[in-house]
């Protein structure tokens, strides 16, 4: 609530004090989606081996660059030797065809790339967009007519041509990670700011607001200190659901060459060169491939779950683990005590009925 707000109720006593915070209250709401904590431990789980894969590579006792030729088939082109890609107990998912590197230390190390560039990625849209929203708003009709045109050109751009022409021209020198990063957030972040917009020209109706205003504030005190606060919840909820879609876009990008190069590994890079061992050697098609899958999942799972505890009056628009079983059986439990009762009620209207008529009778 608005310092200044409060000040103009400290005369009264009728002083709302909320009985719990908002974040136990989230955090309520969060638990009773059991689908959105699920996905909370698997992407827990990808953040916790993105940062041990060194700790993990060297028990393992690989590394993600080594080459190791004696254990590839050369006479067959490259296949891995053994049964299952060459998995033993020193290489605990095999090994990549033609190359021999450890699959398990470039699959972990993958994921530091993609899980790193999705978040900064992220980051960047997302600081972009509320700046850009809240300048638009806030600003005159001059000022948000010029910035909601240029933000419907930004949204307006293909994504990943964009990213394909800019990452094609940026030299090689740089490092590829953080320039794939930057270029998806500074290509990407209209969204952010035409949402940001709407919900700060909603904010500004608000009474806290207007309280703020006739205290004298000035209009960015009154956007850092009552409207920042009331964008979390929608900026939290679409920063959640772009991460798996940044995720998405950095394979693509290493897909098609230009985005993280060799040897740093990528899912997305090894996307790219397993597309013709398939049937030699299925696996180094399928980890990546399902990582990426697994990743995506949970995050859109845990985005929705994060959006509907914050907002509990909408719906989850993934009914998984949102209790919604229990719910149509407790519909259908009070239906049918409802229809009993009226059942009941008929039968006793009737009985009644039947004994008036019958005195009627009696008398005459």
């Amino acid at each position: 609530m608005s310092e200044a707000l409060v000040a103009t109720q400290a005369a009264g006593t009728d002083v709302t004090v909320p009985a719990a915070s908002g974040a136990r209250q989230f955090w309520r709401r969060l638990r009773a989606q059991r689908a959105a904590l699920v996905a909370a431990a698997v992407v827990a789980l990808l953040v916790l081996v993105a940062l041990a894969a060194p700790l993990l590579t060297a028990i393992e006792g690989q590394d993600p660059f080594t080459y190791h030729p004696s254990l590839i088939d050369s006479a067959r082109g490259g296949v891995p030797t053994g049964s299952f890609g060459g998995i033993t107990g020193d290489h605990w998912l095999g090994v990549e065809p033609q190359t021999g590197r450890d699959l398990f230390a470039r699959l972990v190390y993958g994921a530091r790339v993609s899980l790193g560039v999705a978040l900064g990625a992220t980051v960047v849209q997302v600081l972009i967009g509320v700046v850009v929203g809240v300048a638009a708003a806030l600003g005159s009709r001059w000022v948000d007519q010029l910035l909601s045109r240029f933000t419907e050109i930004i949204v307006a751009m293909p994504l990943m041509i964009m990213s394909l022409a800019l990452l094609a021209i940026v030299p090689s020198s740089f490092p590829r990670p953080l320039l794939v990063a930057l270029i998806i957030g500074l290509v990407a972040w209209g969204s952010v700011a035409k949402i940001v917009r709407a919900q700060t020209l909603t904010l500004k109706q608000l009474d806290y607001v207007s309280a703020a205003r006739l205290s004298g504030w000035g209009t960015w005190r009154i956007a850092r200190r009552e409207l920042l606060p009331g964008l979390a919840a929608p900026v939290i909820t679409y920063a959640a659901l772009l991460v798996p879609t940044n995720i998405s876009v950095e394979a693509a990008l290493s897909f098609l060459g230009v985005g993280v190069k060799p040897p740093t590994p990528s899912w997305g890079q090894m996307l790219t060169a397993a597309d013709v061992w398939y049937q030699a050697a299925p696996q180094y098609l399928l980890l990546p491939a399902g990582a990426l899958f697994v990743t995506v999942l949970a995050l859109t799972v845990l985005g929705d779950g994060i959006r509907t505890a914050l907002d509990p009056r909408a719906a989850s628009r993934l009914r998984i683990g949102t209790g919604r079983k229990r719910e149509a059986k407790a519909d259908a439990s009070t239906k049918g005590a409802n229809g009993k009762g009226a059942n009941d009620k008929g039968v006793s209207s009737k009985g009644a009925i039947t004994k008036s008529t019958s005195s009627k009778e009696a008398t005459s």
